[in-house]
């Protein structure tokens, strides 16, 4: 846990509510390896959780009252009742967090969990508009706060589904249940194939001798105003065409046989998703077996798809990808991660060959502001839980 973040929400916590807190969780941000918009799809995915959290310090309050701080945004407040109706704010763009927050307490209330008033700080470190699913992660911990203070018998896996419903019926994005799902199970050193039907989880184990490297573009995205619902409707009417419950439900030949009348731009996302959930199935054994020439193929398969099918990847995104495998070669892989539109990269390689990596980005890639990329070297992290306060109190 990085300390640095632990000692800027306690001193968030103690400059807001002249105390120290009862209690400090965090919920990690992810990387998808690979696996995109399949998971609401019903589909597979092949997320791992990295080492950048939101922390939440929290107290509880005798009243009905939630007060918040977010120590991100120059500890603003936001304050509101659990017995009065919680509504979104509108409000300027770095007013966002709140709606992130009050959606995830709407989403406990109404799934019937007593909850009693708090006092809450929160702080994060989970690079913002770059596709890690910082807005996950402050879902994920807001949930975990409460299960905390209140010692409320609530599962993992509900705290994922509760914190997806915040973010698809008060925010307005119709994100599937990967993001939230990966921050509150995953397991430390491995990346979690997750069924996002069944929500089934399994751990699959990622040598300690490969990194997992993020490279941000620095072109920022942002879902809820992107064309991220309208794939998520185009693949529900190409369902709806083959006569499935969703994508899932179809093999690469049916897709072929039964294509009919789907135009074109249907077809190739309907494409896109089909051949995605076998590549990701394909990934977790490569991953699972130390296969990396393997598992390179498959992220490079995924990138074109994305490309060409799915047309999420914009060319400074292209251009990192095709830079990080003239780097890496048959001993990894590199492909976009996220919704895309922009973000991030993401790259499995050799630890020998992060510095070569980070080396050929500086010298050859500018985002079209000018801006050099960021680049993040990280570790499959733990999930969501508590944190010790002993040593930092």
């Amino acid at each position: 846990m990085s300390s640095p973040l632990m000692t800027r929400v306690l001193a968030s916590f103690a400059d807001s509510f002249d105390a120290a807190p009862t209690t400090v969780v965090h919920a990690p941000g992810r990387v998808n390896l690979i696996g995109e918009h399949t998971d609401y799809n019903d589909g597979f995915v092949l997320p791992c959780a990295i080492d950048y959290h939101t922390l939440v310090a929290a107290q509880p309050r005798d009243d009905m009252t939630v007060r918040v701080v977010a120590s991100d945004y120059g500890d603003q407040l936001d304050e509101f009742r659990l017995d009065a109706p919680i509504l979104p704010v509108q409000g300027r763009a770095d007013q966002a967090w709140i709606n992130y927050v009050r959606g995830t307490v709407k989403a406990l209330l109404d799934d019937g969990w007593p909850l009693r008033g708090a006092e809450l700080a929160v702080a994060g470190n989970v690079p913002q508009g770059a596709g890690l699913s910082s807005s996950a992660a402050l879902e994920v911990a807001i949930a975990q706060a409460f299960k905390s203070l209140q010692d409320l018998d609530l599962s993992q896996t509900r705290i994922a589904q509760l914190a997806q419903i915040a973010e698809n019926r008060f925010v307005g994005c119709n994100c599937g249940i990967m993001d939230q799902l990966i921050s509150a199970r995953s397991t430390a050193g491995h990346a979690l194939l997750i069924d996002c039907r069944s929500l089934d989880v399994s751990p699959v184990h990622l040598d300690t001798d490969i990194a997992v490297l993020i490279v941000h573009s620095r072109v920022k995205r942002g879902l809820v105003d992107s064309e991220y619902n309208t794939r998520r409707e185009q693949c529900e009417a190409a369902a709806a065409h083959y006569g499935v419950a969703a994508l899932r439900d179809l093999d690469e030949a049916r897709l072929v046989a039964g294509r009919g009348d789907l135009d074109e731009l249907a077809w190739r996302r309907a494409r896109h998703v089909v051949t995605e959930n076998r590549r990701t199935l394909d990934a977790a054994q490569a991953l699972a077996a130390g296969d990396m020439v393997r598992m390179g193929a498959l992220m490079a398969e995924s990138h074109v798809s994305m490309r060409d099918d799915f047309e999420i990847t914009v060319p400074p995104i292209d251009q990192l990808v095709e830079i990080l495998q003239g780097v890496i070669g048959p001993a990894g892989g590199a492909r976009m991660t996220g919704g895309g539109f922009g973000g991030c990269v993401v790259a499995l390689l050799p630890e020998n060959l992060v510095g070569a990596a980070r080396e050929a980005i500086a010298a050859q890639y500018r985002a079209p502001s000018g801006e050099a990329a960021s680049v993040y070297v990280c570790h499959p992290s733990a999930g969501a839980g508590p944190v010790a306060l002993h040593g930092h109190a």
